[in-house]
């Protein structure tokens, strides 16, 4: 899935269940206009969202931040371009 089609204005709403088996993308959500993905960390000591950093970084090859939500299982993440 090429999620570059997804990401307006460099962020990209997400939703996440946590304490999966492992960590992948699952589908778009038309209703919500977010990627539904998957994180093997559980919801707990921020570890799911340091995981959907490494997650999408690697995914990316570009900085990822989380702006919204992090309490929450509905997030933004903001990606944009590495500095060299």
């Amino acid at each position: 899935m090429n999620i570059d089609e997804y990401i307006q204005n460099n962020r990209l709403q997400i939703i996440v269940k946590p304490n999966s088996p492992k960590n992948e993308i699952i589908n778009w959500d038309e209703n919500k206009q977010a990627l539904r993905i998957n994180i093997k960390e559980k919801a707990e000591d921020n570890k799911a969202n340091i995981a959907i950093i490494k997650f999408f970084s690697r995914l990316t090859k570009k900085n990822v931040r989380i702006v919204s939500g992090f309490k929450s299982k509905q997030k933004i993440i903001e990606i944009t371009d590495l500095i060299s």
